[in-house]
């Protein structure tokens, strides 16, 4: 390789990093902001200071607010939310809908979870594109501890695991989200009982 070329890829690599570096600075920002000012208070302008970044950078990727806030999330969720696998049914359940809980009423993720959801109420055009991007992705994980235990063998071949997972999760999400109650280890092992009893 000549010098030249090396130069120049070198370059092009510094280039992409700092490329990079800019544009998790920019996600990480639109978290921080959303929680401390709410949706309603963050603007592409606040991210782009916030971040270190020119506004210009910020439209070369996304070209709203709620674009950066939907990536933000699925970053989140990705690195997150993952259910355990033990290799046993019930602790999964438990160990899942526990950080499930956790993950939605207490975490910086969750604060932007909540803000999309309250923003999909009134806009139907961004609902449609957070439902396909968002909500099937993170049903998906909710599944998955079902699922597996199928794969094992622990749930009868007729299960409607879709059907099922909503039964089990739906009450975390309704407390959570409708009217803020604790969802304690009482509650999650009271829905846990309940499921696993009636597969007997």
């Amino acid at each position: 390789m000549t010098g030249a070329a090396h130069t120049a890829r070198r370059h092009h690599g510094n280039r992409h990093g700092r490329s990079e570096e800019a544009r998790r600075a920019v996600l990480e920002a639109a978290d921080d902001l959303l929680v401390e000012k709410g949706f309603a208070g963050v603007t592409i302008e606040g991210i782009a200071a916030r971040a270190g970044v020119a506004k210009q950078t910020v439209y070369r990727w996304w070209k709203t607010k709620t674009d950066i806030l939907v990536e933000a999330f699925l970053q989140d969720l990705a690195e997150d939310l993952t259910p355990p696998d033990h290799g046993d049914l019930a602790r999964d359940l438990r160990a899942y809908l526990r950080w499930l809980s956790f993950f939605l009423g207490r975490t910086d993720a969750g604060a932007v979870f909540r803000a999309l959801i309250a923003q999909a109420q009134h806009d139907p055009a961004f609902a449609a594109d957070f439902r396909a991007r968002c909500l099937d992705r993170q049903r998906a994980l909710d599944r998955l501890p079902l699922e597996r235990a199928a794969r094992r063998g622990e749930l009868p071949p007729d299960l409607d695991v879709a059907a099922e997972t909503e039964r089990l999760v739906g009450p975390v999400y309704y407390r959570v989200l409708v009217t803020g109650e604790p969802v304690d280890d009482d509650f999650i092992d009271g829905l846990v009982d309940a499921f696993l009893a009636g597969l007997r």
